[in-house]
């Protein structure tokens, strides 16, 4: 039988594959080349670093990472020692639209934004960014849309250079993955020069990966207000913060938006596939059992007074309040890891349907392009 290490904070895993495989469950940070020698598979999060030191000597063939992001294996490394990896490319994009959209209406709710006269800047289009065009698009939201690598492939036709979206964008969100150097960098993308291009007054969110973002250039731009609001869900030296940089800013989350239940869910189930592809394990088609529904799957919003974005975050915020988790970390900034660790139950607008009390055709339409099923109207 073979014989896998995992990630022991991966959900819905313990359980999929004992009937075929023995698992060794380990905190990710503390999976060591010891524990490995006599594996064959690994199963991992971000916070397991695949490189040659704990690889070499060890009986991994594949490794099967529940995440959409992969720097923290050592592709090259792999390649050459014959190590098959996987990733698992859009499985939480959803959920990080969510996160994306929660902060967006708790924006316009505090900041008294209208968002039909903001334009949106995307830097990086791929599973998670067209999702969020998508989702802000419906908003009411101008996009704009950077993303070189596509461009190239694709066609200028629907892209703007980075420098046209620094210009024209209110709000710039960021949803590429770290590339240390090359054609296509993004390390440190978030520099002095992006920062001096920038909109004055641009409201910045990361949800990709904390290195894209230079922290000093980052606090020397808030220091001056070329910032009105800053959103980070990474950070660059996670699971350790910069607290001067915690206070500066307006949301900071501890690496969750992608961190719903669907978005567990699916990257779990991508990662067994994946092992059961590599391993002819017969679990190909394996999903984890019914999802858990929320307390309150129905929610109803009063459409009576005209204000439009109170409700859809009053609405929005009963699936996800992004504001919660700003303020669990900042209650408890050295618990980075436990706050991710033990994060609370999650579902996606897809879970809930909502009614509304005299609702208008184009609600009803902004919320089902968000994700909700809409009932029809509330009736005393």
């Amino acid at each position: 039988m073979i014989r896998i290490v995992a990630d022991d904070k991966i959900p819905f895993l313990k359980g999929a594959v004992e009937g075929v495989a023995e698992v060794v469950y380990l905190p990710g940070n503390q999976i060591s080349k010891s524990d490995l020698v006599d594996a064959d598979g690994l199963i991992t999060r971000t916070r397991t670093r695949c490189n040659r030191e704990l690889l070499e000597g060890t009986g991994i063939s594949v490794i099967a990472s529940a995440t959409i992001g992969y720097d923290h294996i050592d592709t090259k490394y792999c390649d050459m020692a014959g190590i098959a990896w996987t990733n698992a490319p859009g499985c939480n994009s959803s959920s990080v639209q969510q996160y994306v959209v929660s902060t967006l209406l708790y924006l316009a709710s505090h900041r008294d934004l209208d968002l039909r006269k903001l334009t949106l800047g995307v830097i990086g289009v791929g599973n998670v960014g067209k999702k969020v065009k998508n989702a802000s698009e419906a908003l009411g939201m101008k996009v704009l849309l950077n993303d070189p690598p596509r461009a190239r492939r694709e066609g200028e036709d629907g892209f703007v250079r980075l420098d046209e979206l620094l210009t024209e964008a209110d709000i710039v969100t960021l949803h590429v993955p770290l590339n240390h150097g090359g054609t296509d960098n993004t390390f440190h993308l978030v520099n002095r020069d992006f920062i001096a291009q920038a909109k004055e007054g641009v409201i910045l969110i990361n949800t990709s990966r904390g290195s894209v973002v230079d922290e000093v250039a980052l606090m020397e731009g808030i220091a001056r207000s070329d910032f009105s609001d800053v959103v980070l869900d990474v950070f660059e030296h996670e699971p350790e913060i910069d607290r001067d940089l915690l206070d500066a800013i307006t949301l900071a989350t501890p690496h969750i938006a992608g961190y719903s239940l669907d978005g567990k869910a699916n990257g779990t189930a991508m990662t067994v596939q994946a092992l059961s592809r590599h391993f002819n394990l017969g679990l190909d088609d394996w999903r984890p059992g019914d999802l858990p529904l929320p307390e309150q799957p129905e929610l109803l919003g009063d459409a009576s007074q005209d204000q439009e974005y109170e409700l859809m975050w009053e609405i929005f915020r009963s699936t996800y309040d992004v504001s919660s988790d700003d303020q669990r970390l900042r209650s408890a900034p050295g618990s980075f890891e436990l706050l991710r660790g033990e994060y609370p139950f999650r579902r996606e607008p897809s879970a809930y349907a909502v009614r509304f009390f005299q609702g208008y055709q184009e609600l009803y339409t902004v919320m089902e392009r968000l994700g909700f099923s809409v009932l029809g109207d509330y009736c005393a």
